[in-house]
């Protein structure tokens, strides 16, 4: 009776044997994602939907002009980035430097509005400038709460260096366009944002 007993206890019980199969049905992530993969390639419906490329299709000329005008700025912007890279230098601080050298003594309310970024985000550019030496503060004369925000000439030589970078990218912008065509051009973009902001 013993050995009957021992042998039975020996076993694999029945919900033992059956969590084992349920492991053994269970795929792992990689084997999912190559059958997620082969049900895209037995369906030739489902594999041929790619979006298209950029100035093809609602991405060209039939698009809608807002949606164009974001798919531009995105592609400057990401061209931007990589050219001023090796600078360590963004283009939201790009765009800083550059509002304080075309208007010294600016606050970081103002910077926020000219560079159309959040205050919180201009606060974190402001404190990285300053702390690289780029740019420096000064009380306001009359609302000593507010400070003001000035270039330091490594900021003047630093902005040089980025404009150099940005004259490449704009070139290449306007390239096959005229005076002429580039002026309207310029006038056309600043008109929708003068016009839509007075709607806001």
């Amino acid at each position: 009776m013993r050995k009957i007993k021992a042998a039975a206890k020996s076993r694999p019980s029945q919900k033992m044997q059956i969590r084992k199969k349920k492991r053994k049905k269970r795929k792992s992530p990689a084997a999912t994602k190559i059958a997620r993969n082969k049900k895209y390639v037995q369906n030739p419906d489902l594999a041929g939907v790619r979006p298209p490329p950029p100035g093809h299709g609602k991405r060209g000329e039939k698009g809608h002009l807002a949606y164009l005008l974001r798919q531009a700025q995105a592609a400057t912007r990401l061209t931007l980035e990589r050219a001023l890279d090796d600078l360590r230098i963004t283009p939201p601080q790009f765009a800083v430097l550059a509002m304080l050298k075309a208007d010294p003594g600016l606050s970081g309310a103002d910077l926020a509005r000219a560079a159309l970024l959040t205050p919180q985000t201009v606060g974190i550019i402001i404190r990285n400038l300053e702390r690289d030496g780029a740019i420096r503060k000064k009380p306001h004369p009359v609302h000593g709460r507010v400070l003001q925000w000035t270039l330091t000439r490594r900021g003047e030589r630093l902005l040089q260096k980025c404009r150099r970078r940005a004259s490449a990218l704009e070139r290449r912008l306007t390239a096959g366009l005229g005076a002429k065509s580039q002026l309207a051009l310029r006038r056309w973009l600043a008109r929708i944002a003068a016009d839509l902001q007075q709607e806001g």
